[in-house]
């Protein structure tokens, strides 16, 4: 017991009770033994004159929390200038927050994949800051996740949303608990700010104007609560005083009374009158034309408030008599989100037990309504435990156990969006949320006319090898990257995707025929190109028939595969165990992880857990990184000569245009060819493939020449009034060109062994004992590794070592 020797022992027995816990005692004394107007004693109390750290920190909040301000009911009168102000915020359900919420929060890039099939690309959606900003479990979603979420998003918007129900399914380990939480976590913050912001009715009933017999003077409740104690013998408080004080209020000429259903304001509005208020209140403009023709806003025009809401209007437009009168007494005040009080958001855990009373009214509240109309059936405050999150969510963590129950027991409230609460229907119109694992699917089996109103949205496991990669370096830093050789980390999530894609793909075969042209760069299955392909990429390696070839509809079936896949394999989990295991293992202060440590680790890994991954992956993918990384070398070992390159690309344009053995002076160059077919041939054989049938160099002149008179020169050149080296035909050879040139720019140093050993003796004092022309071609080719291919010196020493020790250069000869 609280004991203070300053206060009279009379009044102790005051401070006992726990009905205002939420008051501290010596401030619950200032309020009691000083009404609020008489100064106390501080000291008496232990409380200093001088303002102690405390009280400035309570200062501080007090003049920077402003959220009791911004949740303050307006009158309806102010809600209609908001409305006409803001029509498209002010006029939104459940469906149309949400689709906003998810726009705000997902960034797009513009890139796209393939110029001749945009609508068929994946679009880059960037959802970090949907899953990932300030959140303490990220959750990163990949390409095809993303594109999939936001498809069903936008449909979210359209038509009749309420009469389904959205399930997330996937495997267990894909992440779909931290998905929805989430999701659910920023759509609470969404809704609470003024972007995603919207109002409620809330009823402040005018007693006097009403004739009710309540005072009409305003009370505190601490000065009803002591009245009321005074009154008791020996100053005891007990539930009649509790429920005395509450009743009364802190202003008991009204009563508020708000609505359980969180309706909107504007459906007080009889149905029938709505089109006409609206068409007088909203200015001609696109969004009211939106408004009075689009289906995603029928609701605005045919929904019904709720029943308690409908009664009590109907109740006051007959005593009031008319209807300006009622409306003074609607309120709106903003609809607050809060999941931990169930506030418009419900989420159910499967080991969550259902409430014994599903039924749920408030006595105390229909008392003083009875009181008021004196007529205890005119209005009956009663509803439901849906009514909390009608206009919100309401979500299931797994269909199981209790979530079964919960799963049949909206069947009813989907298919008709009506709730029965004893003799009264209550509408739901809520955006209903699940998670379900595969096997959980028989759950529900017993009910066919259900599957109509599921919505199943894939959650495999990541497909995408970018994002695999951020999950590493969230889970273990950014620093990892320090220890790992450039494109080493990326491949390690090349090989746990592997295990989650299916070993053959049939439209990847079907588009390319021949499979065994692109050896150097994928597996016999393709599965490093569809890889390439989930994250948005197509490979520069694909060559030009078979990217004719990849037509739309071509597209369509390999992207439409991504929903097969990624149910089984490595789970996210067993992905950071794996990783864990790897790194621990090979991360060394005086070396960086690469290939050859790679394979060796997973060799062992498919030992112990075989079929996991697919028969010469890993032998497809070293032979794939030997050939990038070769070509990383080549690329910085040479030099360019422009000047020269560009002129023999502009005399073979200006060439293929004459007759073989005329001469011609080209118009780019200035200077006078003699075409012949060794003059062609030698700068053909830079730009294509060594050993081509002169047939086939016909075709490819043909090709130039086409491209030329029919693209280049009248449209390139003469209408957009490009330079000759600007036109796709002229870059498209360079590219070739420099391409064929590196192919052997490594054959003057593969037999100088003194350049291997001063790639070795790099960044030494031995480098010094060097010739000059060795020590600049190391120092070029050193330099280039770092500044074009991000490694580190260390790096390139290493990986250039490793491909002269490894002859990688006789290996793609």
């Amino acid at each position: 017991m609280y004991e203070n020797p300053a206060l009279p022992k009379k009044r102790e027995s005051i401070f006992i009770s726990s009905h205002y816990g939420g008051f501290t005692v010596k401030i619950f004394q200032m309020l009691i033994l000083g009404r609020s107007k008489q100064n106390m004693d501080t000291k008496s109390l232990g409380i200093i004159d001088e303002k102690t750290r405390a009280e400035k920190a309570v200062e501080l909040l007090n003049g920077e929390i402003g959220d009791y301000e911004r949740l303050k009911p307006i009158t309806f009168n102010n809600y209609l200038d908001l409305v006409e102000s803001r029509p498209a915020d002010m006029l939104r359900n459940v469906f149309q927050v949400f689709h906003d919420m998810m726009q705000a929060n997902v960034d797009v890039s513009q890139d796209s994949i393939l110029d001749d099939i945009d609508e068929f690309n994946l679009i880059d959606y960037d959802c970090t800051r949907l899953f990932v900003e300030g959140s303490e479990s990220p959750y990163f979603a990949d390409r095809l996740f993303a594109n999939r979420l936001m498809k069903h998003m936008e449909s979210l918007r359209h038509g009749t949303q309420q009469n389904r129900i959205y399930i997330f399914h996937g495997p267990h380990g894909c992440g779909k608990s931290t998905f929805l939480n989430n999701l659910l976590k920023k759509f609470e913050e969404y809704a609470n700010t003024e972007a995603g912001m919207r109002y409620e009715v809330v009823w402040r009933l005018d007693i006097e104007q009403l004739g009710g017999h309540g005072r009409a003077e305003t009370v505190t409740a601490i000065e009803r609560l002591v009245e009321l104690i005074e009154k008791k013998p020996g100053g005891k408080v007990d539930d009649e005083v509790s429920e005395q004080c509450i009743a009364t209020g802190f202003n008991t000429a009204h009563i508020e009374i708000p609505c359980i259903s969180h309706d909107n304001p504007i459906l007080i509005i009889p149905k029938s009158h709505r089109r006409r208020v609206l068409d007088k209140l909203i200015k001609n403009d696109e969004f009211k034309w939106r408004l009075f023709t689009e289906k995603q806003y029928d609701w605005v025009f045919n929904a019904e408030c709720c029943t308690i809401c409908e009664s009590i209007y109907q109740s006051l437009l007959e005593r009031l008599g008319e209807p300006a009168k009622v409306f003074d007494m609607l309120h709106a005040r903003p609809y607050y989100f809060n999941r931990r009080l169930g506030s418009g958001i419900s989420v159910f855990n499967p080991g969550d037990r259902p409430v014994q009373q599903n039924v749920i009214t408030n006595q105390m509240v229909q008392n003083r309504i009875n009181n008021l109309f004196r007529d205890s059936n005119l209005i009956h405050y009663i509803y439901s435990r849906f009514a909390k999150t009608n206009n919100g969510i309401y979500a299931l963590m797994d269909i199981k156990s209790h979530n079964v129950e919960r799963m049949v027991e909206l069947h009813n409230i989907i298919s008709e969006a009506v709730h029965k609460v004893e003799d009264i229907e209550e509408s739901v119109n809520s955006l209903f949320l699940a998670l379900m694992n595969p096997e959980d699917k028989k759950n529900i089996k017993d009910f066919p006319s259900f599957s109509d109103r599921i919505q199943y949205i894939n959650i495999p496991y990541v497909l995408d090898v970018n994002t695999e990669v951020m999950i590493y370096h969230n889970i273990f830093g950014r620093h990892i990257d320090d220890n790992f050789l450039p494109m080493v980390m990326e491949n390690f999530a090349r090989i746990i995707i592997s295990s989650r894609l299916k070993s053959k793909s049939e439209s990847l075969l079907e588009w390319i025929k021949n499979a065994a042209k692109y050896r150097r760069y994928c597996d016999e299955n393709l599965m490093l190109l569809k890889m390439e392909i989930y994250s948005g990429n197509l490979p520069e390696w694909v060559d030009n028939d078979d990217r004719k070839a990849l037509t739309s509809k071509m597209w369509r079936k390999i992207l439409a595969e991504s929903e097969t896949e990624g149910n089984h394999g490595f789970s996210g989990r067993d992905s950071i165990r794996i990783f864990d295991q790897f790194y621990s293992r090979f991360a060394r202060e005086d070396r960086l992880i690469n290939m050859p440590a790679l394979c060796s680790f997973f060799r062992n890994i498919v030992t112990e857990m075989p079929k996991m991954i697919p028969d010469g992956f890993l032998e497809s993918l070293l032979r794939m990184y030997d050939f990038n990384v070769l070509q990383q070398v080549k690329e910085s070992l040479y030099y360019y000569n422009e000047d020269q390159i560009s002129k023999d690309i502009k005399n073979y344009i200006s060439a293929v245009n004459f007759e073989i053995d005329s001469s011609a002076r080209c118009i780019f160059t200035n200077e006078v060819i003699h075409v012949t077919n060794e003059f062609l041939e030698s700068i053909e054989n830079r730009l294509f493939a060594d050993s081509i049938t002169m047939a086939k160099r016909q075709e490819m002149r043909n090709d130039v020449l086409k491209e030329y008179t029919t693209n280049s020169l009248t449209r390139e050149i003469m209408i957009e009034e490009k330079d000759i080296s600007q036109t796709k035909l002229f870059e498209s050879l360079h590219e070739r060109y420099v391409y064929n040139l590196k192919k052997r720019v490594l054959e003057p140093f593969l037999g100088n062994e003194n350049f291997g050993r001063a790639i070795k003796d790099f960044d030494t004092t031995d480098f010094k004992t060097y010739d000059k022309r060795i020590k600049s071609d190391v120092e070029f080719l050193i330099n280039n590794m770092v500044t074009k291919f991000g490694y580190t010196q260390q790096g390139a020493k290493e990986v250039c070592i490793y491909v002269i020790d490894s002859n990688l250069a006789g290996k793609f000869k």
